[in-house]
């Protein structure tokens, strides 16, 4: 194994890790340390691995929004509600590291929905939320972990 492949590895590794603890950008690192591989080894079937776990990550992406996000709307949460969790998320993410980004997240949605419906209706939104997140960030990992399978297979065949 070389010295490239390693760091490849490890970006991928990362960016698995990333995925489950959103400081990190996960799946732009796995797609990084698959290119860092490509392009050191060269030839037809690592760009067509890197294009491949590319495609994976990317489709990822793209469900990881739209399923929780219907979701969402069958349980008539409204886009509101959703934004303003991400507006509290955000600044939660700078005022408490590393679970600010979840504490932020569910204060803004119950905040939203107390506004909305009173605060004991609150919590059945606050919890199809949770539930969207926990969610999206499962599709993400599942992309991210079939493109690194991708990657460890081309590994293997070159």
């Amino acid at each position: 194994m070389t010295a490239t492949t390693l760091v490849a590895a490890l970006l991928v590794a990362v960016g698995l890790v990333g995925i489950l603890v959103p400081i990190l950008p996960g799946s732009v690192l796995v797609v990084a340390g698959v290119l860092v591989w490509a392009w050191a080894t060269g030839g037809a079937t690592a760009w067509t691995v890197f294009a491949a776990a590319t495609a994976l990550v990317v489709a990822g992406a793209v469900v990881k929004y739209v399923v929780p996000g219907r979701r969402l709307q069958v349980a008539g949460i409204p886009a509101t509600t959703q934004w303003a969790g991400v507006a509290v998320g955000v600044v939660g993410f700078f005022v408490v590291p590393v679970v600010g980004l979840f504490l932020g997240f569910v204060l803004g949605v119950w905040l939203a929905e107390a506004a909305r419906l009173g605060a004991r209706e609150a919590w059945p939104s606050t919890l199809h939320s949770l539930r969207a997140v926990g969610l999206s960030i499962l599709i993400e990992l599942a992309a991210a972990l079939v493109a690194t399978l991708v990657w460890v297979a081309g590994v293997v065949a070159t």
